[in-house]
């Protein structure tokens, strides 16, 4: 028997049945809901539930998120990868803005730079640089173009809506090999920028300096969000694109030497070997884009057409990529045949080549190479921006801590990269950038294929992601809709429904980890994939057994291998996952 001493003082005694928890009271014997117990206790209940929160806050999350609230005031986008929902969305004026980012990110330096090594380093003429490298990048444009229909119907980014392929779990690969790329090309953008200014300065002003000033620059407007770099990104585009129309001009006096190469010396395999390598290079400077399209739009409606976007996306990278890319091809042609520019590239890279473009103009050449500058800013503004989603993307732990947060380690990163190898431009991106293209064709086929066949013919197997009870109640309600034709009607409920099957995912399961796939089947065909890049590439640090048949340097056909054997192996093992798992 419990004295009364005792029970008036601790009169409620509590304990948990499942997961619900119960009070006991003493004196009465009997269970009390959370419902009846007292004022005073249930007061005592709320406070804990404050000071244990009040704990968590004052930790270091509560610190980046009280930090997070005070610069979102000031315009920094706050958000991480939390999905944008239809209501938040913009209009389709935003067409204008993302066709701005386009012209600046992709018609830059950074497109060019690859194409200035079909001459210089793979020795092929320009006719033979020309046909390689335009339909490698055009290629690439439609791998890039696919990837961004994603955006508008999910507002996800593009990493996140890789979860619906990969998994939970998986994705955090696939998202590690995104950031490698676009901080990839970070590297090679801040060591151009530094070369452009140590050779209009005549080494006066060290690389270094250059890296600086194009990271920290890069790094002002990715931090505050996508509004901004939009807007910042349409008002580059117009004095960039400028400038190289001046550069087209500028150079043109030494066209006359661009079929003055001579290769002839080369046998025919190792010919054909340089001509696919070149092939697969241009194809990754605009399939890469594929990793991160869908991000710039996440604001448009969800209704907007797929092929809107589609056309936007693709004639968005292809026209300025193939305006920069020809540009490239003929500075680099000339190069070949013409010593003073050839020893200006040698000792200060693609900087040093602008400036022979440039140099009859003098001072006004000099300001125009400065100008150009802004290319490498506007590209790097979308690497560090979307960068910071694919680390928020590999763990829970790091989508507690903000957007900008990561924005800021990502330039550390890239910036260090970039110091420590910048006496290093072509090896980086000759034989570390391609790689990047790799896994974008194997990424790209698996979402195909998930979208042609599964989603289109499959939906009814997607049991965990589209429930069958939930599919009885949404045809129930509509038999009841057309039946009471009086009853009051949600027409935007029935408009998002509508959207949601003509799309055929279920957006609002994207973070629901008992909803999403396992990610079996896209990791397998991935590894598959993987076993193709082995066998096929071509690179200083090593060649596969098929891409050897190819001449002394060989042939890089790994983009081709892993496509067709993940797409290959992708179908069957899909639909055994679906079947078991059903989802």
């Amino acid at each position: 028997m419990i004295p009364k001493e005792n029970y008036e003082k601790d009169s409620h005694v509590e304990y948990t049945n499942e997961k619900q928890t119960i009070f006991y009271d003493l004196e009465s014997h009997r269970e009390i809901t959370p419902a009846t117990i007292p004022d005073s206790l249930a007061q005592e209940q709320e406070q804990k539930q404050e000071q244990s929160k009040n704990k968590f806050h004052s930790g270091i999350f509560g610190k980046l998120a009280y930090l997070s609230k005070r610069l979102d005031n000031l315009g920094v986008e706050s958000t991480g990868i939390d999905r944008i929902p239809p209501y938040e969305r913009g209009s389709s004026k935003l067409f204008l803005h993302v066709a701005g980012l386009w012209l600046s990110a992709t018609g830059g330096l950074s497109s060019m730079s690859s194409f200035l090594l079909g001459p210089l380093l793979f020795e092929l003429t320009f006719n033979q640089s020309m046909v390689s490298g335009l339909i490698g990048m055009a290629i690439g444009c439609v791998v890039a173009a696919y990837c961004s229909t994603m955006g508008p119907q999910s507002g996800c980014r593009q990493m996140v809506t890789a979860r619906y392929l990969f998994g939970w779990w998986f994705v955090k690969l696939v998202a590690l090999a995104a950031i490698i790329g676009v901080l990839g090309w970070s590297v090679v953008n801040s060591v151009v920028g530094g070369e452009m200014l140590a050779a209009i300065s005549n080494d006066k002003v060290p690389v270094w300096v250059g890296i600086l000033i194009v990271t920290f620059c890069s790094f002002f407007v990715a931090v505050f969000g996508i509004q901004q770099v939009l807007k910042v990104e349409t008002y580059f585009a117009v004095p960039v694109l400028t400038t190289f129309l001046l550069l087209y001009i500028s150079s043109s006096d030494k066209y006359d030497l661009i079929h003055a190469i001579d290769n002839s010396t080369l046998s025919k395999d190792t010919l054909k070997g340089n001509w696919l390598s070149f092939f697969s290079l241009c194809y990754s400077i605009t399939s890469t884009w594929g990793s991160i399209t869908a991000d710039y739009y996440i604001l448009f409606p969800e209704d907007t057409s797929q092929y809107k976007v589609f056309l936007l996306t693709l004639f968005g990278t292809l026209i300025p990529t193939l305006f920069v890319g020809i540009l490239g091809l003929l500075l680099s042609a000339v190069a070949v045949t013409y010593q003073p520019w050839n020893d200006e590239y040698n000792t200060h890279g693609m900087g040093g080549l602008l400036w022979s473009g440039f140099s009859r103009w003098n001072g006004f050449g000099k300001f125009c190479v400065v100008i150009l500058i802004l290319s490498l800013i506007s590209n790097n503004i979308i690497n560090t921006y979307s960068a910071a989603f694919s680390i928020q993307l590999s763990s829970v732990f790091c989508s507690k801590i903000p957007r900008w947060f990561w924005s800021i380690v990502c330039t550390i990163i890239y910036l260090v990269c970039a110091l420590v190898g910048r006496n290093h431009f072509s090896t980086i991106l000759g034989n570390f950038l391609p790689m990047i293209g790799y896994w974008i064709s194997m990424y790209f086929i698996l979402l195909f294929e998930e979208n042609l066949i599964f989603r289109k013919f499959f939906l009814h197997m997607y049991t965990k992601e589209f429930p069958i009870n939930q599919q009885e109640d949404e045809q129930n309600e509509q038999e009841e809709t057309n039946i009471n034709s009086r009853r009051a009607t949600n027409l935007h409920l029935l408009k998002r429904k509508h959207i949601a099957a003509h799309h055929r995912y279920n957006w609002d399961q994207w973070q629901n980890y008992d909803a999403l796939t396992h990610g079996y089947a896209a990791t397998f065909a991935f590894l598959c994939g993987v076993a193709g890049v082995v066998v096929g590439m071509a690179q200083a640090y090593w060649i596969g057994p098929i891409a050897r048949k190819f001449g002394e340097a060989g042939g890089d056909i790994a983009m081709w291998l892993s496509m067709g054997f993940s797409g290959i192996v992708y179908p069957w093992v899909r639909y055994l996952e679906l079947k078991r798992f059903g989802r």
